[in-house]
């Protein structure tokens, strides 16, 4: 399965990601017109100080804890091992945000939960962050189940 790997030591802690990854899931086809004096609910977070700074993005975990604590049963893992949210039945609990230990979980400013979902459901095709990120600190890579 593809995951996002971030490579802390190359993170610029520039945010660019993040822009990026709420253009991407804004539904819109030009960035300055749906970004442009809003408040962007990326599905990407940089954490970090003036020393190290890194992505936090959903790592779909083999046994999502995430998905164990949903009450309404709006998460799920699927077959290929991606974790998704299906926004329609989010109840806005935050028992998944809670339960997530990577904190890679958040609101999306209209009551709901949402998470990367590596940009598989907007037409872009790959991840968007790791498509713009300019030092490559964010990859998407193979990575073994086991």
């Amino acid at each position: 399965m593809k995951k996002i790997v971030v490579r802390e030591q190359w993170c610029l802690g520039c945010h660019l990601c993040e822009y990026f990854c709420a253009f991407a899931n804004s539904g819109l086809d030009h960035m300055v017109r749906a970004l442009q004096g809003k408040t962007i609910y990326p599905r990407i977070v940089v954490e970090g100080d003036n020393q190290i700074s890194f992505a936090v993005n959903c790592r779909h975990c083999e046994q999502p804890l995430c998905v164990a604590g949903c009450i309404s049963g709006a998460l799920r893992r699927g077959e290929d091992g991606m974790v998704k949210i299906d926004q329609e039945k989010c109840v806005g609990c935050g028992t998944c945000i809670l339960s997530c230990p990577y904190g890679a979980i958040m609101p999306n400013g209209k009551g709901v939960a949402q998470k990367c979902e590596l940009c598989l459901d907007n037409t872009f095709g790959e991840p968007q962050c790791v498509q713009h990120c300019p030092n490559r600190a964010i990859v998407l890579e193979e990575v073994d189940a086991s």
